[in-house]
């Protein structure tokens, strides 16, 4: 590994040129929202510039790293800024790692964000909080920008936690609201669930390994016992799953909607929720040495793909109806990544797809809320296609994305992992194969029910509704940018990103033991075309407005498969419960002891006073009294 150290970060004449000074990637961003959160209302008229300007310094400068990167010999680039904590025998440093992967996530969180950025400026511009608005943003990046880049497993976890106190920021934004407070506390707990496995993994790595870089981590997992590595490895996967929104730590993710849209656009297409995914390709040797942890993180991933399929079914909200679809989009990316081999750019491929065409219909969601007056039930919707063209086209094709219509991305991402997951090895891969292919066909159901309920049919408009319109420049253009990439990039990535990620993942050639790649394509895309069919045929012509009598599965689903309940009944209550009982313990058993005691000596002390009566003749027969009971009991004494 090539490392550098702070002096050569400054220089541009370093022996790495300007690779050297990639931590401006990180502070930029952070620079400018401490900038925007210190200056308070100063800011308020250009806050919103400087917010946007510096994601898009951070993409252009990731694009010149990105390629000065392929200029090195072992394509990566390792940098120690300054000692970070030392105790004991652990010594962290604040180091940052540039390589091809934390390269590839360093332009999606910049150049997506950026164009979410753009996108905010108009969608916020009436609110009185967009400067404080684009500070949580510019924090939220800086905070994925160092969990990405960091060196070793506590920069990471820094980076990590910095997201979630950014996350719970952005989605309690209007925390006047209280579903917006709620929904940020509610993320805020349930990722605690997560971290807390991630940081006692990080624990048991540096008790079993006596350090937690990266590549000392790596070169001696081999010396661990099967156990350990299991546990570790289940560890860092219960922290991924609460970031990413993985069973059974999902049901944050759909309430983050409560922020504003470019929030959900932010959260759910290009940085947390694949905070997850990242951790388990960058820990791959660990899960390489674990059969069972790899096991555990394909059976996750394929129930969690499946879950998100189904409730999308039944959901009324678009924007929650698009959550949904981000659960299970995650879900594929740790389907393929618990595949390993070369499965692991398969899903780096996807999530690089899904940045882009899920970006785009989150942001196509909030164009339409913003021509139809903030609604979001798309029964209400219909007919859009005439006033919001280029929301109409720009959504179109990220929901074409999203099926895997060829050639667009998701066909290029999503068929391979499903192709892989049947070509696992043994019986399983006939499972996750058939979960992967029946969440494609749910997944273009779902998707064109959304569609076609929201720009196509009859006018289902509410009376408040007169003229809905098309957005303003500044939120279409990014709109228009990211469907191009919704439609490019799958293409372009297939041909080259496995081989981008050739150093950091090795090179693997897997033989197909259960289906060729034309039948698995052949099978996918006539499964996709059956469920897209079937929502064209329920849906184009409309829905009905009235709550109709549903079945047990869709009250299930519209319940969000009783999670919320589950939660609730086996730890919030229980929680709830155990927490007066401490407290009736405390003010009846600890507190009262102290308090009675107290009470008891104050009672009897006051009782005894009573006796001092301040009279001579009271003391003197007190004192006559007491010398007869002591003549009488030495009498006693004498004559028994």
């Amino acid at each position: 590994m090539q490392s550098t150290t702070l002096a050569e970060a400054v220089s541009f004449a370093s022996p790495s040129g300007a690779l050297s000074s990639f931590w401006l990637l990180i502070a930029i961003p952070l620079v400018s929202a401490a900038i925007l959160l210190l200056l308070g209302r100063r800011a308020d008229r250009w806050g919103h510039l400087l917010g946007v300007a510096s994601v898009g310094v951070a993409f252009l400068l990731g694009l010149v790293y990105f390629f000065s990167l392929s200029g090195l010999k072992n394509k990566e680039l390792s940098l120690n800024l300054f000692q970070f904590m030392p105790v004991g025998g652990l010594k962290v440093d604040v180091g940052l790692l540039y390589d091809p992967l934390s390269a590839i996530f360093v332009l999606l969180i910049t150049g997506v964000g950026f164009l979410i950025h753009v996108y905010a400026v108009g969608y916020m511009s009436h609110d009185p909080g967009r400067r404080r608005f684009f500070a949580y943003f510019n924090l939220f990046v800086a905070a994925m920008l160092l969990l990405v880049l960091g060196n070793n497993y506590v920069m990471l976890y820094v980076g990590w936690e910095g997201v979630g106190v950014a996350s719970y920021l952005l989605i309690s934004f209007w925390y006047l609201r209280p579903s917006a407070a709620t929904a940020g506390k509610k993320a805020f707990i349930m990722n605690r669930v997560g971290d807390a496995g991630f940081v006692i993994g990080i624990f048991l790595l540096f008790a079993t390994l006596g350090t937690v870089q990266y590549d000392e981590v790596f070169n001696n997992v081999s010396k661990l016992s099967a156990g350990t590595v299991t546990a570790i490895g289940l560890l860092l996967l219960l922290g991924a799953c609460g970031k990413s929104g993985q069973f059974p730590l999902q049901a944050w993710l759909p309430d983050a909607m409560e922020g504003p849209t470019p929030v959900s656009a932010l959260i759910h297409a290009a940085t947390m929720v694949t905070a997850g995914v990242y951790l388990i390709a960058r820990s791959h040797p660990i899960f390489d040495a674990s059969e069972v942890a790899r096991t555990v993180v394909v059976a996750i991933g394929a129930l969690t793909l499946l879950i998100g399929c189904v409730i999308g079914c039944a959901k009324d909200d678009i924007k929650r109806v698009l959550a949904y679809s981000t659960v299970s989009q995650i879900g594929y990316m740790f389907l393929a990544v618990g595949l390993g081999g070369a499965a692991y750019a398969l899903g780096i491929i996807h999530l690089l797809a899904h940045g882009f065409f899920k970006a785009g219909l989150f942001l196509g969601a909030g164009s339409v809320m913003h021509g139809m007056n903030d609604q979001t039930d798309i029964r209400r919707f219909g007919a859009l296609r005439k006033y919001m063209p280029i929301t109409w086209a720009t959504t179109g094709l990220g929901f074409l994305a999203i099926i895997g219509i060829p050639p667009l991305s998701g066909f290029f991402s999503k068929d391979p992992i499903i192709e892989s997951a049947f070509n696992h090895e043994g019986w399983l891969g006939w499972v996750l194969g058939t979960a992967a292919l029946l969440g494609a066909g749910l997944t273009a159901f779902y998707m064109t029910r959304l569609f076609m309920l929201t720009f196509h049919g009859p006018k289902r408009w509410t009376e408040d509704i007169k003229h809905p319109h098309e957005s303003p420049p500044v939120m279409t253009i990014p709109l228009i940018l990211l469907a191009v990439g919704s439609v490019a990039a799958g293409g372009l990535m297939a041909t080259s990103v496995k081989d981008w990620l050739m150093p950091v993942f090795g090179e693997h050639h897997e033989s197909a033991t259960h289906i060729g790649a034309l039948p698995a394509t052949i099978l996918t895309i006539v499964v996709t075309l059956a469920g897209a069919g079937l929502g064209w045929a329920l849906f184009s012509k409309g829905t009905v407005l009235k709550e109709q009598p549903a079945g047990q599965v869709v009250t299930a689903a519209r319940n969000n498969l009783y999670a919320d309940t589950f939660n609730e009944a086996v730890f919030e209550m229980p929680g709830k419960y155990l927490t007066r009982a401490l407290v009736y313990l405390d003010n009846r058993g600890v507190d009262g002891l102290v308090n009675g005691l107290a009470a008891a000596v104050g009672g009897g002390s006051g009782r005894l006073r009573r006796i001092q009566t301040g009279f001579v003749r009271s003391y003197a027969l007190s004192i006559l009294g007491g010398a007869l009971l002591v003549v009488a009991a030495m009498l006693a004494v004498t004559l028994g």
